[in-house]
């Protein structure tokens, strides 16, 4: 059989790619090995926050996972709907690339004159004594099917799924242990932000040890024993249910190629350049399988308009230069553009206003953790450079500032835009403001 576009993984990336190839009258063949959504939908970013957001102490973990389910399949079944709206035709199993332009699967041979790889990440692991131990689990292990009930937990990793994972167990009622080996919880954000959630998370009883490097794992499954060496140098040790390995995911490209073909790799994952085309004539990749890239889902699906822009000889789609990051806490956390330290980094001269929860009444009605919006400008001509948010939908506010960042705009544009009243958007106004008092 022959296509258009063959694209291997059906995550957010891989469906994106193949509705765009389709709405322009492509024919696409779809490879997926598992289900169609990918990690983001099935064990990621829809399940976890299914969870977030019915956790309780009261709440009934069974009915917890029942709806995640439930949501989660409602959801598969739409973009599996729509695909076959499209003319996709998609194929269930392990696709293998055998050359250019030839893809296999379960014995059945493909041919397109391109093809995207799509494949996503699989959860990382860490290399200390017992990590394989039952009661030991990945992220996955903990969202799929009914999920691990537990009453007591250590996660080794403060990145943003362990304390996402924190958030939910210790709103059950578990007793929640963070081991991360920076300095810090949540690197790649702010530190102002990481200060603020570490706080927010040792309120509701989780305990963070930062600088803790793991050196071991023993025991069995309800009585595991997570050995570590703080930040002094002590050597210390921690009881837990369940162990959660947190330690960042890595690009899924085993078995993918056969043995004739070989792209250029990096520690596993494709090396692209910023279409997307890889070592191989018409080979393209997107998403967390390309090394170096930012492995979040809406920038596999920005990258797959991209690259099937790229593909037709277009110019891409959606500017890929500004991306939001979103923690699922409560308060919820989002980042958008350079942060301060960032900024100043560049040698850029910049000015910052913060618009503080205690003052919006929205936040005050809801009763919601303190928080902040903080705006960083540049300190001439006061454009947007970036914007860091710690206070409820935070993750749907920073949409507004990477619009804002996208269109240049500055801090007397933004403060010029009427927010209504009483809402948590106002936060984003009384910080533009402030900027330009």
């Amino acid at each position: 059989m022959s296509f258009d576009i063959a694209i291997v993984g059906g995550g957010p990336g891989g469906y994106t790619a193949a509705e765009e190839a389709a709405a322009r009258g492509l024919s696409v063949v779809l490879f997926e090995r598992d289900l169609v959504g990918g990690t983001c939908l099935n064990r990621g970013c829809i399940p976890t926050k299914a969870l977030l957001h019915d956790a309780a102490p009261d709440a009934s973990f069974e009915a917890m996972h029942a709806r995640k389910q439930a949501v989660v399949l409602q959801l598969r079944q739409g973009i599996e709907k729509l695909l076959k709206q499209r003319k996709v035709t998609l194929v269930r199993g392990q696709a293998t690339i055998e050359a250019p332009g030839v893809v296999s699967c379960d014995g059945q041979t493909y041919e397109a004159r391109d093809i995207v790889v799509a494949t996503g990440s699989a959860p990382s692991t860490i290399p200390v004594p017992g990590v394989e131990l039952p009661g030991v689990y990945s992220s996955n292990d903990l969202l799929e099917g009914e999920g691990v009930q537990l009453s007591s937990l250590v996660i080794v990793g403060g990145g943003v799924i362990g304390v996402e994972f924190a958030t939910m167990y210790a709103s059950l009622g578990a007793r929640v242990t963070i081991l991360e080996a920076t300095d810090r919880i949540l690197p790649p954000f702010d530190r102002e932000i990481a200060q603020r959630v570490a706080m927010h998370l040792k309120k509701h009883g989780v305990a963070v040890e930062a600088s803790a490097r793991v050196t071991g794992i023993q025991g069995e499954p309800g009585a595991l024993t997570v050995s570590y060496v703080d930040k002094r140098g002590n050597e210390k040790a921690v009881e837990a249910e369940g162990v959660l390995v947190a330690c960042g995911r890595h690009a899924n490209t085993e078995g993918l190629f056969s043995a004739s073909l070989a792209p250029e790799l990096t520690r596993g994952a494709l090396v692209c350049d910023a279409a997307g085309h890889t070592s191989v004539a018409h080979l393209w990749a997107i998403g967390d399988v390309v090394a170096g890239n930012i492995q979040l889902a809406h920038v596999a699906e920005a990258q797959g308009r991209n690259v099937v822009a790229a593909i037709c000889g277009d110019d891409p789609l959606v500017e890929t230069g500004i991306v939001p990051s979103c923690v699922y806490t409560s308060p919820e956390v989002a980042s958008v553009g350079l942060t301060e330290s960032e900024a100043k980094a560049q040698g850029m001269a910049v000015r910052t206003a913060k618009a503080l929860t205690g003052a919006n009444g929205k936040c005050l009605v809801e009763g919601s953790e303190s928080g902040f919006v903080k705006l960083v400008a540049d300190a001439s001509t006061g454009t947007i450079l970036g914007a860091q948010l710690v206070c409820p939908r935070a993750t749907d506010l920073v949409a507004e500032l990477a619009l804002a960042i996208s269109l240049g705009c500055t801090a007397t544009q933004l403060a010029a835009v009427i927010h209504p009243h009483p809402t948590v958007s106002e936060l984003v106004s009384s910080a533009a403001r402030a900027l330009v008092q």
